[in-house]
């Protein structure tokens, strides 16, 4: 190998290292909670969503069949 590729790979070494973080060894029930209550909720809007361009597609069809 010459100089200048050990010098990268330590380079990036110490940068993988640098940009590790200890992860906390307790976990806050309350913090997944709300991520779970909020993807519910995200889920639920997109079905009303779905729901209403469903019942908008209807309407215009019959509308367009009744002429």
């Amino acid at each position: 190998m010459s100089g200048e590729q050990t010098s990268i790979e330590n380079n990036y070494n110490i940068e993988a290292k640098s940009n590790y973080k200890k992860q906390p060894n307790k976990v806050d029930i309350n913090l997944l909670l709300n991520k779970v209550r909020k993807e519910k909720k995200k889920e639920k809007i997109e079905g009303y969503i779905f729901l209403g361009l469903i019942t908008s597609l209807v309407l215009v069809g019959g509308i367009i069949i009744s002429l």
